[in-house]
């Protein structure tokens, strides 16, 4: 048996000839251009509502480092701060407080200056009270004033009687107020920081 071959006649294609509408052609480009726009539009949108949540998270962040950082800082200054207080409410606070005993008596007394008769206003005083509280009053108050020891007073305390009437004042409870406040202060911001 003999082998065929088939053959090819080459021959040119005949061109293909498009006739296209002006109108159609100018409808297809704009419906390209606003397709292109809408893609573009929504890349767009997508870009920017991904790179704002990134930056809400970055500023959610740093604002809670930040946070951290001043509670941090803040309890470091604390820190610092608590032996001043400790001394000043333990020692000076005290020491102050028994020179300002005499003032405070002469700052009670001189509204009762006003109205009084001639019945003598009675201070119960510490002994050790007695010497400043007379050095102070003695000629600053024109009423008759007549000083008893009390040793059961502490040195921050003066009662003073004026007939049925008695006021108390007690600047070592004062004292005592504030160093109760202060250390209170301390142990809630140590207790803060162990429960953040």
């Amino acid at each position: 048996m003999a082998l065929r071959l088939e053959v090819f006649e080459l021959t040119a294609p005949e061109p293909a000839i498009v006739v296209t509408d002006a109108v159609a052609l100018e409808e297809g480009r704009q419906a390209s251009y606003e397709e292109g726009y809408r893609a573009g539009w929504e890349d767009a949108v997508k870009a920017r509502s991904e790179e704002e949540a990134r930056l809400q998270a970055d500023l959610a962040r740093n604002l809670q480092a930040l946070g951290f950082t001043f509670r941090e800082a803040r309890m470091h200054v604390l820190r610092g701060i608590e032996p001043l207080m400790e001394a000043l409410v333990g020692h000076i606070l005290p020491d102050l407080a028994r020179q300002m005993l005499a003032p405070v008596v002469l700052e009670t007394l001189m509204p009762l200056a006003d109205g009084m008769s001639e019945a003598p206003v009675t201070l119960l005083v510490h002994p050790s009270a007695r010497g400043c509280l007379e050095r102070l009053l003695d000629g600053a108050v024109a009423l008759p004033l007549v000083i008893h020891d009390e040793p059961s007073l502490d040195e921050g305390q003066v009662s003073i009687r004026l007939g049925a009437a008695e006021t108390q004042v007690d600047l070592d409870r004062a004292v005592a107020d504030i160093a109760a406040a202060v250390r209170s202060y301390f142990d809630l911001t140590q207790q803060e920081v162990r429960h953040g």
